[in-house]
């Protein structure tokens, strides 16, 4: 009696089944190559000869208030610089630090004797954000405008500038150089 049942079934369900997987448009997943969030691109130029990039060595940033180091960035060597931009306020502060070493003074459980040398410099970006519809399956994506950044002086910085390559300067393209910055 109940294979009688299952049989009246079975219709239903599969036209079910068909009508849902056959209404559902190709928007309906957001692909991987869809521009999403940018992040701030700042390259690394010689301060003395403009033209040419020059590398960070023992390259570190880290978020100011953040305990953690910003991932790729624990002591590398790089000319360019990937910063992503907080989208709840409208500024965000890293420490970026310049031939950064540490040595703990082979007491690894005792902070208070450490040593961190290097020079370390504190840049605060602020801007304006917008929200940006890209489609129905990604939703929105953040854009910043008016961006600038500062560098606090602590009279001993290896940034000697940052410029925008723009002015104002919009961070709205994930791949685009947004700033130079010389040392």
């Amino acid at each position: 009696m109940k294979i009688k049942y299952l049989k009246y079934l079975f219709l239903p369900i599969m036209v079910l089944v068909i009508g849902i997987t056959a209404s559902c448009e190709r928007d309906d997943i957001c692909p991987e190559s869809t521009p999403t969030t940018p992040s701030l691109i700042i390259t690394a130029f010689d301060v003395d000869e403009q033209d040419n990039k020059k590398n960070i060595f023992g390259l570190r940033i880290q978020g100011v208030g953040i305990d953690k180091v910003l991932t790729g960035y624990n002591v590398v060597t790089n000319d360019s610089i990937v910063l992503p931009l907080k989208t709840h306020i409208n500024t965000s502060q890293y420490k970026i630090h310049s031939n950064y070493t540490y040595d703990d003074n082979d007491t690894p459980d005792d902070t208070s004797d450490d040593i961190i040398g290097g020079n370390q410099d504190i840049v605060t970006i602020s801007y304006t954000t917008e929200n940006v519809f890209v489609s129905r399956a990604c939703g929105y994506k953040t854009i910043f405008k008016a961006v600038e950044i500062v560098v606090e002086n602590d009279g001993d910085n290896w940034i000697q500038s940052i410029q925008p390559l723009n002015n104002p300067q919009s961070v709205e393209n994930e791949t685009a150089v947004h700033f130079n910055l010389f040392h």
